[in-house]
């Protein structure tokens, strides 16, 4: 959509010798609790070494870092992304100085995002970004980063009801921007810059969209000031997004509510000046996303 045109777009060592006597008397006493304890202690090294034999001991604490690595990539490749997440940050932890040390956080980061633990994964990739700023990889962490923040997978109920990204939280959609317009600026070149780069227009739309939500919220409900400030919002923010032509509507209808006729007629005529076939002032209502049958709310 072009850019709208004809409007402004907007962190006490005790001493005391009366107890000598005892101290002494104590002493074979203390000695022998002593041999008790080391005895006790030792016999439970004992038993803590043998238990790996029946599974309770975690054999991987024996692995080398060849073995770590081969048996967490062995992981990601049979999408056991609970194992391989966990294989891939105790190698890191255990050779933070390896070859394999910084692919393994990415590796983490990646398979604790498919395993659907969404803040272990954020922990492992901010970790990467903030130790590997000279990477190769680095294009790869931020467009990582943002895959994670967007967190796009709505669970089979956000599936089934329609759901879309401007009806959930927007600070999420907000960060998940900022990591993929770091791919598009710093790593133009990046095979990761063109999906960054669609990835933010859809962020764009679904921001301006769920903004668009709230205002004709407020309209429906005769706050007319607040729907005109939130609809004012989305044109100067998203001036070119989907989204404002009912933002422009939603001003229009509102300056008239509230009895402001010159504003509301100089918004009447950029949007037609923007929409000239749109029929959304006769309507009230936007063309309509294609719905399924059973969705009968939206119909």
């Amino acid at each position: 959509m072009p850019r709208l045109k004809s409007l402004l777009v907007m962190s006490d060592v005790i001493t005391d010798a009366s107890l000598r006597l005892a101290a002494t008397v104590g002493s074979s006493y203390r000695k022998s609790l002593i041999s008790l304890f080391v005895g006790a202690s030792a016999a439970c090294l004992i038993l803590s070494g043998c238990a790996g034999s029946d599974g309770s001991k975690d054999d991987s604490d024996l692995w080398s870092e060849t073995k770590l690595y081969s048996e967490a990539t062995d992981k990601l490749n049979d999408a056991d992304y609970a194992k391989c997440g966990k294989y891939f940050e105790k190698l890191e932890g255990r050779f933070p100085f390896g070859p394999y040390s910084q692919q393994a956080q990415i590796n983490a980061a990646y398979c604790y995002w498919k395993g659907q633990e969404q803040a272990q994964a954020l922990v492992a990739i901010d970790r990467f970004l903030k130790l590997h700023q000279g990477s190769p990889n680095l294009d790869y962490g931020y467009y990582l980063k943002g895959l994670i923040s967007f967190n796009d997978d709505l669970g089979w109920l956000g599936k089934f009801t329609g759901q879309d990204l401007s009806e959930r939280d927007p600070k999420a959609a907000k960060e998940a921007f900022e990591s993929f317009k770091v791919v598009v600026e710093r790593f133009p070149d990046s095979k990761y810059a063109p999906d960054s780069l669609d990835r933010m227009r859809y962020i764009v739309n679904s921001l301006a969209e769920a903004d668009v939500i709230v205002a004709r919220f407020y309209y429906q409900r005769g706050a007319y000031l607040a729907a005109a400030n939130r609809a004012q919002l989305v044109i100067r923010d998203y001036d070119r997004a989907p989204a404002v032509e009912e933002a422009l509507y939603l001003l229009t209808k509102s300056y008239e509510k509230l009895g402001m006729t010159d504003l509301s007629n100089d918004s009447l005529r950029v949007f037609k000046l923007n929409f000239p076939d749109s029929q959304m002032m006769v309507t009230g209502k936007r063309a309509q996303k294609e719905t399924r049958w059973w969705q009968i709310w939206n119909q």
